[in-house]
């Protein structure tokens, strides 16, 4: 009886198999049918939806962290510089949240830069450096967005029952926008750097 040759998938080797494509196994905008979440997929869906337009947002803010944190200039640049890049790490760790999220309810999350360009509510800035006014503005803008998709996305997780989404985006995403903006706008507040202003020499002279 001649022995039966194995498949060539079968076979051992320590040969790389490159080049490899396949169907997806999965749609983008669709979600797993049967996972035990007590979420109906409708819910779902809805949710997966507007999780992903609040990735497409926060993946660009993060980017946008990192572009004014490379361009800035000025006398507070050193401050700025180091801030930027804070808000731009605790940006990318709230990304991977929201896209955990959205794979925990059985969908899909968005994750190369052209389909987030073609998703984001938020404004392409120019390539070129901009003052430091501009790039603030541009990151308050940013996150208003952010937190007024935050605000909308909450309530709605709440009368559909989905708890989890509404807590990772209150929680996780709106608080940490927030705070962020606190430290934003204060470096927007018109002060004099090196002197104080006398309010009975501003009377006098007025």
């Amino acid at each position: 009886m001649s022995k039966k040759e194995p498949h060539p998938s079968e076979k051992v080797s320590a040969q790389p198999r490159l080049h490899q494509r396949a169907k997806e196994i999965q749609a983008y905008g669709t979600v797993n049918h049967l996972l035990p979440l007590d979420l109906e997929e409708p819910v779902r869906l809805e949710m997966t939806e507007q999780l992903n337009q609040l990735l497409a947002d926060t993946i660009t803010l993060r980017d946008l962290y990192k572009k004014c944190h490379w361009q800035v200039s000025g006398p507070t640049f050193y401050q700025l510089h180091l801030l930027f890049d804070k808000h731009f790490g605790e940006q990318a760790e709230i990304v991977d949240t929201i896209a955990e999220r959205i794979q925990t309810l059985g969908g899909i999350s968005l994750a190369m830069a052209a389909d987030v360009a073609e998703t984001t509510q938020i404004e392409r800035p120019p390539r070129g450096r901009e003052e430091v006014p501009v790039q603030l503005s541009r990151l308050l803008d940013a996150h208003k967005i952010i937190i007024s998709g935050c605000r909308t996305l909450s309530r709605r997780a709440s009368q559909l029952g989905d708890d989890g989404t509404n807590d990772l985006v209150v929680s996780d995403v709106l608080r940490a926008n927030e705070l962020q903006v606190w430290f934003l706008s204060e470096h927007l507040v018109s002060m004099p750097l090196v002197h104080a202003v006398d309010n009975a020499q501003v009377k006098r002279s007025a």
